[in-house]
């Protein structure tokens, strides 16, 4: 589709990812149709089919303003092309000038994005537009710091599906910008036997056989809570072994099983940001956290408008 045939907002998130490479733009880009629905769905829920009263009370219909949007504390940014999505979506008339781009490292003060339009609109669109920035770069942020506790030791840091219902795809693409890398998408993605699993098909090869014979082509992943269980799943042909819940010692145990017959491990299961180098260390090829999505702070950032 050429820039012509694009909406206001999907110029937006055009614009704002052309500062990347193409392998950049591949890996994170956004699907402007999703954001538009989420944008929307996010303020019909502020406005509850009236208007923003405060602001249409005490601001002038014809008065505009120039604000920046100000992070209060040192991060990763995530979230920009849907803030603006936000900002085109309560106005068109909104122009966002970003000063900094998804991905960067950004300390207290920094002006992460420039906004001008009418001044209703803009304090209309400030909370959606803020819920969405300030969670996404958390999530990056909470990313980039198991990032950096592993950094040197080969070990990837992945999600999991511990996601907000609806919000899957932003906080999946946050944690690609805080450096991690994504887990499935979703359960048609891949196989991951879990214990559960293991139960009712009655053993561990069992459950694999049973994926693999439904599904040949997609990669299986097994869960294993124990040294033992790791041999039955590289036995049986497991692509990828979770290893939930161990200690270090169990952990390079695991990866001795594995790593000669080719197959990748995955750290997951009680795992805290001051224990993320020891296991990096014991040889895993990806840990998991589920709290980089369900219990990632946010990222204090504001909207500032300038004195007139």
């Amino acid at each position: 589709m050429s820039e012509r045939g694009m909406s206001k907002r999907e110029r937006g998130l055009t614009e704002l990812e052309r500062g990347m490479s193409k392998r950049e733009r591949g890996l994170t880009e956004l699907d402007p149709a999703y954001v538009d629905d989420l944008v929307r769905r996010a303020l019909a829920e502020d406005l509850a089919g009236g208007v923003d009263v405060t602001s249409t009370a005490t601001v002038p219909a014809d008065q505009t303003a120039v604000g920046d949007l100000v992070a209060r504390a040192d991060g990763v940014v995530a979230g920009l092309p849907v803030a603006a999505a936000v900002f085109a979506a309560v106005d068109p008339r909104v122009v966002v000038e970003p000063a900094v781009r998804d991905g960067d490292r950004v300390t207290r003060g920094d002006v992460l994005a420039t906004v001008t339009g009418p001044t209703r609109s803009l304090l209309t669109a400030e909370r959606t537009a803020l819920n969405l920035l300030c969670h996404l770069s958390g999530v990056a942020t909470a990313t980039a710091r198991w990032v950096d506790a592993v950094a040197g030791s080969g070990a990837a840091i992945r999600d999991t599906r511990k996601t907000t219902p609806g919000l899957r795809a932003l906080e999946k693409y946050a944690v690609r910008r805080g450096g991690g890398q994504n887990h499935r998408m979703s359960l048609s993605d891949a196989a991951l036997v879990k214990d559960n699993h293991v139960l009712a098909a009655g053993g561990v090869g069992k459950a694999f056989a049973l994926v693999r014979a439904a599904y040949p082509d997609l990669p299986v992943e097994v869960e294993c809570d124990s040294v033992a269980q790791v041999g039955e799943a590289v036995a049986a042909g497991a692509d990828l072994v979770l290893l939930d819940t161990m200690t270090p010692a169990e952990l390079a145990g695991s990866v001795a099983i594995t790593r000669p017959a080719g197959v990748r491990t995955e750290a997951s299961g009680g795992l805290t940001l001051d224990r993320a180098a020891a296991v990096a260390a014991t040889g895993v090829d990806y840990i998991s956290v589920g709290a980089l999505t369900h219990s990632a702070p946010i990222l204090d950032i504001a909207l500032d408008l300038r004195e007139s």
